[in-house]
């Protein structure tokens, strides 16, 4: 029997499989944002690491900007989380759409627009939506903060394969 275009996407991604049935997974791209990022970002900065590859990670402030007025943020934690993605970004060369950028946009939504999110790809982003684009052909997951330093740091995640069923 033919595999899925699952299987086939995480056979190809599978970097080692490990004896307890999780693998090391190749990530193709990663979305960053400003609330998920800083942590991740301090914690490369303080083990002395660095980004592995800058060019497959990708930002864009969305979750604290206002809807009117963009580029005044009252609240001083949302202003400084979106002040540390910036300087994140210049300092480990990762692409940013900022607030001046015509590209800014919804985490989830500028991949896909950008031609960033690609069928066949595997995909994280440190939000639970990132799983919607596995509707574009991929393997995607919303991941936590200590995840997002991890592929930033070595380009892949750990996971499990998931089951699957017919619908």
């Amino acid at each position: 029997m033919g595999k899925t275009l699952y299987r086939k996407i995480w056979d190809d991604h599978v970097v080692r499989e490990l004896d307890d049935g999780l693998a090391i997974l190749y990530v193709d791209r990663q979305m960053v944002h400003e609330v998920t990022s800083p942590q991740a970002f301090e914690g490369l900065r303080l083990a002395g690491r660095t980004v592995r590859r800058p060019d497959l990670n990708f930002a864009t402030m969305d979750h604290n900007v206002p809807t009117c007025d963009r580029g005044n943020i009252k609240d001083p934690i949302s202003k400084a989380q979106v002040e540390a993605l910036e300087q994140n970004c210049a300092d480990y060369g990762i692409q940013l759409f900022g607030l001046d950028s015509d590209s800014n946009g919804i985490v989830h939504i500028i991949g896909p627009e950008l031609g960033i999110i690609l069928p066949g790809n595997t995909v994280v982003c440190g939000d639970s939506h990132t799983g919607t684009h596995g509707a574009l052909g991929t393997i995607a997951f919303g991941i936590g903060t200590s995840e997002v330093e991890h592929v930033l740091a070595t380009q892949t995640i750990l996971q499990r394969l998931s089951k699957i069923f017919k619908v």
